[in-house]
């Protein structure tokens, strides 16, 4: 079950993180000549360790500010300016950037950044699939909403090797996504099917709808005017349907 519930409580969470591809990376510069002259390990880029994370902030590169009757304030830490890093650390170089530049990417450029590393690569090609293009690597998990922590839980189940015998349940996976990013969430869910997946989404969205393979409508009305199978069957069969307001609403969208 894919749902849209955070994908960590703090800012220590964050799509890199999530994803796996932070590990690859801090091996990638513990393998670096300033690493292996210090005596670096991966360990050493890790936020969430002592040795490398500033210890003001313990890492997270903010500090909470508690507010009576209304949210938490995360500011930037004044010792390490939100870079989360020891300056030590942070003059290892990989290609002219250091740890924390790499955090402040967007998935988009470190795809290019890390072209030649095709097992980073991959996973970054993966956040693109799903639409996150735009996103910050070291994005603080709070600060995503809930239809990025869902495609970003997805974006790691492409990753990961598929059985071909596996069920996905997503709820509302379109929810603030641009007509071209729908179109890219459809073609990985059916990229998922064509393995011998089975998807089962939950959604209100019609251009989306329009690509199911089979349809189970609820209804007739919304609420408590609601809650029984309407009908079922094909798009072309839900459209045929005149107890069907989804079938009406796809018709419409046929002309």
């Amino acid at each position: 079950y894919i749902d849209q519930s955070p994908i960590g409580r703090t800012p220590r969470s964050n799509p890199a993180t999530y994803t796996k591809v932070f590990d690859d990376i801090r091996e990638l510069f513990a393998q670096t000549k300033d690493s292996k002259v210090h005596g670096y390990t991966a360990s050493r880029f890790s936020f969430n360790l002592k040795g490398g994370r500033c210890e003001a902030c313990k890492g997270e590169g903010k500090i909470k500010i508690e507010m009576q009757f209304m949210p938490d304030v995360y500011i930037d830490c004044d010792v390490c300016f939100g870079k989360r890093y020891v300056s030590e650390v942070l003059e290892v170089m990989y290609k002219g950037k250091n740890i924390s530049d790499v955090l402040n990417m967007s998935v988009d450029e470190a795809a290019g950044f890390f072209s030649e590393m095709s097992m980073i690569r991959e996973k970054f090609e993966m956040l693109q699939q799903v639409g996150l293009g735009y996103l910050k690597l070291g994005e603080p998990a709070p600060m995503l909403s809930g239809g990025e922590a869902q495609r970003v839980k997805l974006s790691a189940e492409l990753g990961r090797r598929s059985t071909g015998k596996t069920i996905y349940i997503l709820d509302e996976p379109t929810t603030g996504l641009h007509f071209a990013d729908i179109e890219k969430l459809v073609a990985v869910l059916k990229t998922l099917v064509a393995t011998g997946n089975s998807v089962f989404v939950i959604e209100h969205n019609l251009d989306f709808i329009k690509e199911a393979d089979y349809l189970i409508d609820l209804g007739p009305e919304g609420g408590n005017g609601g809650g029984e199978v309407v009908a079922t069957g094909t798009v072309g069969d839900i459209r045929k349907n005149p107890r069907s307001w989804t079938g009406k609403m796809l018709k419409e969208l046929e002309i």
